[in-house]
């Protein structure tokens, strides 16, 4: 795996991965960048949303449940001193899909954040990582309207 970040001006910088895609990435304002990219430590977190998520779809689809829907919001602290990295990571898991089994979605969350995340893996080395699932049963979403 390749990736790398080329100056463009100011506080920006074009990120290229390996397979192709670019991202641009800009400090703020107050650091001499001009905000017209994503800051790289959120692109950390967005990963991490990234890499979870992927992981608890493809667990939920193996084990054949009807999975339609997975949003990961991610809230995060950071140390205040440098280097400045997370401390407290928490993520808001909304998985959803008729009839979807919330004991396999906790354990399709949990297998992630144990053993395949490797985000959530090296973040938790630094950072307290806690979690919340929200289970949007879609039969029972119809059933009701």
């Amino acid at each position: 795996m390749k990736a790398r970040a080329r100056w463009v001006e100011g506080m920006a910088f074009m990120g290229e991965a390996g397979s192709g895609h670019a991202v641009m990435m800009d400090g703020a304002p107050e650091y001499g960048g001009r905000n017209i990219g994503i800051r790289p430590m959120e692109m950390l977190l967005i990963g991490l949303a990234g890499c979870t998520g992927f992981d608890v779809v493809q667990i939920l689809k193996k084990g054949r449940e009807p999975v339609t829907g997975c949003d990961v919001e991610v809230e995060a602290e950071r140390a205040t001193e440098d280097p400045k990295v997370f401390t407290r990571i928490h993520l808001n898991y909304r998985i959803s899909g008729p009839g979807l089994s919330p004991a396999k979605a906790e354990r399709a969350v949990t297998l992630s954040k144990e053993k395949y995340c490797s985000a959530s893996i090296m973040l938790g080395a630094t950072a307290e990582i806690s979690y919340a699932i929200d289970i949007v049963d879609e039969l029972k979403k119809v059933a009701a309207e």
